[in-house]
C-alpha cells in the first residue's frame, strides 16, 4: 500500500499541515501536530541509553530540545530518513567546553533495510545509536505528511 492511501484511510486530508513534530521520549511516542491538534501518534524506539540529552558522539542518546527537520534521504541505510538539525550552536558550545565531539546525523527513520518485516519486534527495544525509529509503514506516512523545515520538539 502506498503512503497516500494509508493517509487517506485514516481520514486526514493530505492537505492537513503538520506544524510540529513532538517526541516524548519517556512515553516512546512521536506525534504529528497540526492546527493545535495531534493528527497522528506513533510508537518509537530510541538509542540504547535514552535517558537525558545527547552530549557526545557514541553516547546512544537522542537529543532533547527544539530542532528542525532540515533534509531527507530516500536512500538511507534504514527505510527512509529525515534529518534532525542536531547539533545546534548551544550543543556545539557545550561539547567544545567538555572537549568532546557532539555527534550528529540524528534522524527519524524506519527499520534497517531488509528488516522491515520484523519492525514490530524491533520497536519493542531501544536499538538505535540516538535516532528515532518507527516502523516502515509509519515512516512512509511521516515522510508524506512532514515537510522539510518543520520544527521538532524532543522532550524527556
Amino acid at each position: 500500500m502506498i503512503a497516500t492511501s494509508s493517509v487517506q484511510e485514516r481520514d486526514v486530508p493530505l492537505v492537513q499541515k503538520v506544524d510540529l513534530v513532538r517526541v516524548e521520549k519517556a512515553q516512546r511516542q512521536l506525534q504529528l501536530v497540526g492546527g493545535g491538534k495531534v493528527l497522528r501518534s506513533y510508537s518509537i524506539a530510541l538509542g540504547g541509553d535514552p535517558v537525558g540529552h545527547k552530549h557526545q558522539e557514541g553516547d546512544e542518546r537522542t537529543p532533547e530540545g527544539r530542532y528542525v527537520l532540515d533534509w531527507r534521504n530516500p536512500n538511507s541505510v534504514a527505510h527512509k530518513s529525515i534529518h534532525i538539525s542536531y547539533p545546534n550552536a548551544e550543543d556545539l558550545a557545550a561539547a567544545r567546553a567538555r572537549g568532546v565531539d557532539p555527534g550528529g546525523f540524528i534522524m527519524i527513520h524506519g527499520q534497517p533495510n531488509g528488516l522491515g518485516w520484523i519492525g514490530g519486534l524491533l520497536q519493542m527495544v531501544d536499538w538505535t545509536d540516538g535516532c528515532i525509529a518507527v516502523t516502515d509503514s509509519d515512516m512512509d506516512e511521516i515522510w508524506t505528511m512532514v515537510a522539510d523545515g518543520t520544527p521538532i520538539e524532543i522532550m524527556r
